[in-house]
């Protein structure tokens, strides 16, 4: 009823969605524990419904890992990394299509000017293809795999205007980048320790992206301007295990989560300086991170895996932090192992 008077009340000032729009965005978190996917209201805060996957047909180990979604919200896409497959929601939350026999998918992106799917490979795979796929999102057929070269391709990243895409070894300081519209390619390698980057994210002109060692604690900062050449310019020490960070699309400022420092970290991209530290109730392994619309709300998925949080049963959690205080607003429970989480439109664009 409160969604239908602000509708109404949006459609006398001009205000409304256009038709077929939710009238908010939709928080999607991948609950690999137990095949099923919450469905989150970011304006209210609340889980709007659950989506089991093994009313859908697949086993208690479909393992959904990773989701990304169009920007006008009329689909979203989801990674089954036990299933080896990709499926395609519409906003009814109703299956409209899938890609099977995609090897342990692991991370999405969607390329913003072209009917393009990335996906990358798992990284609880031993041994996946060393490939990039690239997927018509209308008809879910896989467009072309791009060889990486290198093993266990995993973290992944189209530059906003979507002209080049990035991914990375989790095995070997190789990364490699792709102009969009020729193919072509260029790998990197980094000096020094194995730093197992885990994902990537781009400043809003695409101009750097950074990404997380999970196994030295430091968060890379790489110069994109070369592309499809990388390099690293700043090396900042964050917490043990930097997982997906987000970054404002207006500020540059970067929400770094870092899995078993159970924190997360608040980084000034442009200055390449850590601002703050994020602890406190909640905060349990956490994983994937997304900013509301507005930048005002960052929203962060807890695996809990180790029982750091205590709520009722095994749930994990998806904290809710003011951007602006750097508190904790909100704790909500969801399924059992979160993972990724994605969202569509302006949230996908936090002008903070």
């Amino acid at each position: 009823m409160r969604r239908l008077f602000l509708f109404a009340a949006a459609l006398l000032l001009g205000t409304a969605p256009a038709l077929g729009q939710p009238s908010s965005p939709n928080l999607y978190v991948c609950n690999q524990g137990e095949a099923t996917i919450s469905v989150i209201d970011m304006e209210s805060m609340e889980v709007e419904t659950n989506v089991d996957l093994k009313e859908r047909g697949f086993s208690e180990n479909a393992k959904p890992h990773h989701v990304v979604a169009e920007a006008d919200g009329s689909h979203w896409y989801a990674t089954l990394i036990g299933a080896n497959t990709i499926l395609k929601f519409n906003q009814e939350n109703e299956i409209v299509d899938r890609l099977d026999d995609f090897e342990v998918p692991g991370l999405l992106s969607l390329d913003p000017e072209e009917d393009v799917l990335y996906a990358g490979r798992s990284m609880s795979a031993v041994n996946p293809p060393k490939s990039l796929g690239m997927i018509d999102r209308s008809t879910m057929e896989v467009e072309q795999r791009v060889n990486t070269f290198f093993p266990r391709p995993h973290p992944l990243a189209v530059r906003p205007n979507g002209d080049y895409a990035f991914i990375a070894s989790l095995a070997t300081n190789q990364l490699m980048g792709m102009n969009t519209e020729t193919r072509e390619t260029k790998l990197t390698r980094l000096e020094g320790r194995t730093q197992t980057p885990v994902q990537f994210a781009a400043t809003p002109d695409g101009s750097r992206l950074i990404a997380g060692g999970q196994k030295t604690g430091q968060l890379l900062v790489f110069d994109a301007t070369d592309a499809p050449a990388l390099s690293v310019i700043d090396t900042l020490t964050v917490g043990k295990e930097p997982w997906h960070p987000v970054i404002g699309r207006k500020s540059g400022q970067a929400y770094v989560p870092n899995k078993m420092s159970h924190s997360v970290s608040v980084v000034d991209v442009d200055n390449a300086s850590v601002e703050a530290t994020i602890r406190g109730d909640g905060l349990a392994q956490p994983h994937g991170a997304v900013l509301s619309a507005d930048g005002q709300y960052l929203f962060v998925s807890n695996n809990n895996r180790e029982g750091n949080y205590e709520p009722s049963g095994e749930n994990g959690t998806v904290t809710v932090i003011d951007t602006d205080t750097k508190e904790i607003v909100k704790i909500i429970e969801v399924g059992t192992y979160p993972t990724g989480i994605g969202t569509f439109g302006g949230a996908q664009v936090a002008m903070q």
